[in-house]
């Protein structure tokens, strides 16, 4: 997968405004990241909040990545410093080759916060199994979304590819499920700000969630090259502890984080409406991982043949002040 031509060129052309109006103080080391249409970050609310203020870290926004796949090409040829993908692309982007870090739980999934298959209400679909042979838009491929469909076909006792997946960006989610043109949308437990206007406007019917699939998990992670973290250990460590701040901020305060997230969708040139439906991050308190949150899918990909037994162990992928010498 390779990012569309005009996300390289937007990043390109917001890359050299933001070169030519932030001054960057000579000990400053830029975090350039692509950000999430309708999303907010942990670390972009950190960075609102000032918790990077004077620490030498300077966010820079270079675009929008087309998904979480398209975030990590992006990592690994350095066109940016900061990655976020779903743990299962994260998995297959190391396993690839890729010297990964995943610093922290971008998301999670729980009762408060997750992924939703949605169908208009009149529709046929009422469980997994009726997914067979029908067409479900999804975000990306190869992420989260896609390994959910995969893993809620293989709970039931269907083949993995039994339904077709449609990609199609997030603000058009709801409008490609009620004309017909898709059979279900699913909303990603990062686009709780396009489902909640979906469903204020009424008309669908869940049929399912990704916690009902796996759990209460993390659904993603933000992700470092562990050559930047060696050339940058005490930046890392700020940007990690700082952003898990922030997770914890925005579960202690939501309201005061729809502002901030308010705000910067303007910025953005973004619908600010659409912070209200923001449900939060979903992770646990302190922003930390745990085993299982890697896991979980590095057993599916074993499952599958796409990592051999033993070839990725969760403790050596997950970040820790030591990271660049594991």
């Amino acid at each position: 997968m390779t990012l569309h031509p005009r996300l390289l060129l937007l990043s390109a052309t917001l890359a050299l405004g933001l070169g030519g109006t932030l001054a960057q103080a000579a000990d400053s080391v830029p975090f350039r990241y692509l950000a999430s249409q309708g999303g907010l970050s942990a670390y972009e609310l950190a960075d609102e909040l000032g918790y990077f203020k004077d620490t030498g870290i300077t966010l820079e926004n270079v675009g929008y990545a087309a998904g979480g796949p398209a975030s990590l090409i992006a990592l690994a040829s350095g066109d940016v410093e900061i990655g976020s993908a779903a743990t299962s692309a994260v998995l297959n982007s190391i396993a690839g080759g890729n010297d990964f870090v995943a610093a922290y739980p971008s998301n999670g999934i729980n009762d408060e916060v997750q992924s939703i298959f949605y169908v208009p209400e009149d529709s046929p679909i009422r469980t997994i199994k009726d997914l067979a042979g029908k067409s479900i838009a999804v975000n990306t491929l190869g992420a989260h979304l896609d390994y959910t469909v995969r893993e809620a076909l293989h709970s039931v006792g269907l083949p993995s590819d039994a339904a077709n997946l449609v990609v199609v960006p997030g603000p058009q989610l709801e409008q490609v499920l009620r004309s017909g043109q898709v059979d279900v949308s699913a909303f990603g437990y990062w686009q709780t700000t396009f489902e909640g206007a979906a469903r204020k406007n009424g008309g669908l019917r869940a049929v399912f969630d990704d916690t009902d699939v796996l759990g209460e998990i993390a659904g993603g992670f933000i992700v470092l090259r562990r050559d930047f973290i060696a050339a940058h250990p005490d930046l890392a460590k700020i940007f990690v502890e700082q952003s898990q701040r922030a997770l914890d901020y925005a579960r202690e305060h939501p309201e005061e984080t729809k502002v901030i997230f308010a705000k910067a969708l303007a910025e953005r040139g973004e619908n600010p409406d659409l912070a209200q439906y923001f449900r939060g991050f979903g992770v646990r308190p302190g922003g930390k991982a745990v085993d299982r949150d890697l896991q979980f899918w590095i057993d599916v990909l074993e499952r599958e043949g796409k990592l051999k037994p033993g070839q990725l162990v969760a403790k050596t992928i997950l970040y820790s002040a030591d990271s660049a010498s594991n």
